[in-house]
């Protein structure tokens, strides 16, 4: 039932508006069933019952492989290199492989990945100090209209790091920034 639903969503919206997004949250979390009634829109086909899907763009969100790219960013740290040094040549081949072999995820042996049909895994790396003093200055900066550095840093500096014995990357990245600036107005 929830497979028709989704492909009638889909269907009807592109239906309307052939350049349609559809933005999909938790995909690791959703059911193979699911997973699959989506790929028809996904596959190489000009049309699917007169309709284009070409146009169309879809974005999964998924926490899975999270532990590779933590890896991966912590392997160049160990190595001496930045963050940004980091290609996404250096994490597509090993997040497909990742998200594809694991038992856990609803992506296991999905064929949304089997067939190739997703085009981009786009990582979005850990968050490291610097870059949450950077929200926290933007967050100041657009509910107050200025800086204050103290602030910054105590804001900074009340998040909480990984790895224990390092405290490079914010647990939460920069989510509760806007809730702990609250806390000194």
């Amino acid at each position: 039932m929830h497979q028709e639903q989704l492909q009638t969503w889909i269907r009807g919206n592109v239906s309307l508006c052939p350049r349609s997004i559809f933005i999909f949250d938790e995909m690791d979390k959703m059911h193979p069933g699911l997973i699959d009634a989506i790929k028809p829109y996904l596959d190489y086909y000009d049309e699917l019952q007169g309709t284009s899907y070409q146009k169309s763009i879809f974005i999964f969100l998924s926490n899975a492989g999270g532990d590779i790219i933590t890896q991966t960013v912590m392997d160049f740290f160990n190595q001496g290199k930045k963050r940004e040094e980091i290609k996404l040549n250096d994490l597509d081949p090993i997040l497909q492989m990742q998200i594809f072999n694991n038992k856990k995820s609803g992506l296991w042996h999905a064929s949304l990945i089997e067939k190739h049909l997703i085009d981009f895994f786009i990582p979005f790396l850990p968050l490291e100090y610097r870059h949450v003093e950077m929200c926290a200055r933007e967050e100041l900066m657009s509910q107050l209209g200025l800086v204050d550095e103290d602030i910054v840093k105590k804001i900074t500096d009340e998040m909480t790091y990984y790895p224990k014995d390092k405290q490079l990357f914010s647990v939460k990245g920069c989510k509760t920034v806007a809730s702990k600036l609250n806390s000194y107005l």
